[in-house]
């Protein structure tokens, strides 16, 4: 499957993009960026395998990305939940948020979970309280962990992305 110097470029124009789409894509919550990014890395091996360019170089480059595309697919889950948790919002009131969100995000757009998800924790942690303040920190909670997470998954793509440069480059 040797398409010459031509097919790598190619092969390789088509990762990066892929890879950040799958980076720009982490402004969308519930868009899998980073495994888009880990994705276009395994058929970016898989082109290197059947054309023979794997070194052990490479294939450790591969596991350090693969190990950062774990990391990545927790990571987002640990903060939010942590950052609500330091609220004193109970899981019950994150799970119908989160999952609010999720629903909302299916039939609208995405983007709509940025609104939507907080909105809903408001509303949930009012009636539950009866207390505007309290609700309040708990959509603040989760709109402060969702701009961690971003942070954390934003830093962790463009570490995969370097790696796979540095495995091209080298």
């Amino acid at each position: 499957m040797d398409l010459g110097l031509f097919g790598e470029i190619v092969m390789q124009s088509l990762t990066l993009t892929f890879m950040l789409v799958g980076l720009a894509g982490l402004l969308i919550p519930i868009f899998p960026g980073i495994a888009v990014i880990w994705l276009a890395t395994v058929v970016y091996m898989l082109y290197a395998v059947l054309n023979g360019m794997m070194s052990g170089w490479d294939w450790f480059l591969f596991v350090l990305i693969t190990i950062l595309a774990a990391i990545g697919g927790v990571v987002d889950n640990i903060i939010i939940t942590a950052k609500l948790r330091e609220t004193g919002t109970p899981w019950r009131s994150i799970g119908i948020g989160l999952a609010v969100g999720l629903v909302s995000s299916c039939f609208l757009t995405p983007l709509a979970a940025l609104v939507i998800t907080p909105l809903t924790l408001y509303l949930v942690e009012y009636l539950r309280l009866r207390e505007a303040r309290a609700a309040f920190d708990s959509a603040k909670g989760w709109l402060i962990g969702f701009g961690w997470t971003f942070l954390a998954l934003f830093a962790i793509g463009v570490v995969m992305i370097g790696l796979w440069l540095l495995w091209v480059l080298v």
